[in-house]
């Protein structure tokens, strides 16, 4: 039986409306989107505690930075494009630096918004997020995981909270009783020679790419690393020591994003085996549907597969 599909943002106007019978303090803002980041039916079951700027990102943050300090717990909603690179700076010093807990729940990331193409493409936002002192940075891999997700942001007291939603649907692969803990990674399967550590749509990609190697004789294990920042460098370190190869899987440039933030945690593990990162190289989006353009840039199952393989090889 086909398994249920849902985007992360449906999710998450899923997680406003539990939040909102709960959390009186709760406000919302976006930027003119509340359709596309599904924050609508908040807005209409409680208008009184959603406000929307208009297409002013800066003043997104800047006036969910006002009602923190009033004693409110804002979730800000915009593109990802937009909430890291048009509001950067208000994210950097208004947010970040004084350490204010406002949520960023961010959707449209990555390749798969597919035609508005590489102007709305956010492929570096895991970078720009992560480098800032104090920010934490999660992107859910399905619904379950994001409906938690929000629900866990909604908890954090102290310092920013940067959630990485997307626009397509996407399959449940979190287990039954699974439960979201910020800087723990949920691991898929059975110890193996290979880990693949993947995140967002590339986590169901990566069942997939073990699947085909599974077919060829080679055993993978699929690690879902959600929480990018803080990182589960205590597994890290475990799987270092007992895999032959390490992949990081992202939608999302290799610079700077998972596969760094891996990189950096192992750098001075002395058992570390290779690690091949798997993600965009170096280019920007274009426009494309969503499929095509994961194929395009070599993220589909087959793809994954075969540079485990060469690397394997190797």
């Amino acid at each position: 039986m086909q398994a249920k599909l849902e985007a992360t943002r449906d999710a998450y106007g899923r997680a406003l409306l539990t939040l909102g019978e709960t959390r009186p303090d709760m406000v919302v803002l976006d930027a003119d989107l509340s359709k596309s980041t599904k924050t609508a039916g908040f807005a209409a079951k409680y208008p009184e505690r959603f406000f929307n700027i208009g297409i002013a990102e800066a003043d997104l943050m800047g006036t969910a930075c006002g009602l923190a300090l009033a004693g409110f717990k804002p979730f800000a909603s915009t593109f990802a494009i937009f909430a890291t690179g048009r509001a950067y700076d208000q994210v950097r010093n208004s947010v970040t630096y004084p350490r204010l807990p406002v949520v960023i729940a961010a959707t449209h990331a990555g390749l798969t918004v597919g035609p508005d193409g590489g102007s709305h493409q956010s492929i570096e936002d895991i970078a720009l997020m992560r480098v800032l002192p104090g920010m934490q940075v999660w992107v859910p891999a399905d619904g379950e995981e994001a409906y938690q997700m929000i629900l866990a942001a909604a908890t954090v007291e102290s310092g920013p909270v940067y959630v990485r939603l997307g626009r397509q649907p996407v399959p449940r692969v979190s287990p039954e009783g699974y439960a979201f803990v910020p800087g723990t990674a949920c691991v898929l399967g059975e110890a193996a020679p290979v880990a693949i550590i993947a995140c967002g749509v590339m986590v169901d990609a990566s069942l997939q790419a073990a699947r085909l190697l599974q077919e060829q004789g080679i055993r993978s294990q699929v690690i879902n690393m959600s929480s990018i920042k803080p990182l589960d460098k205590s597994l890290l370190a475990s799987v270092a020591g007992r895999c032959e190869l390490i992949v990081t899987v992202e939608e999302h440039l290799v610079a700077g994003g998972l596969g760094s933030a891996c990189a950096e945690a192992l750098a001075a593990n002395k058992a570390r085996p290779p690690h091949l990162m798997i993600g965009v190289e170096d280019r920007f989006g274009q426009s494309g549907e969503p499929q095509e353009l994961l194929a395009a840039y070599g993220l589909t199952p087959e793809r994954i597969a075969s540079r485990i393989l060469q690397a394997l090889a190797q």
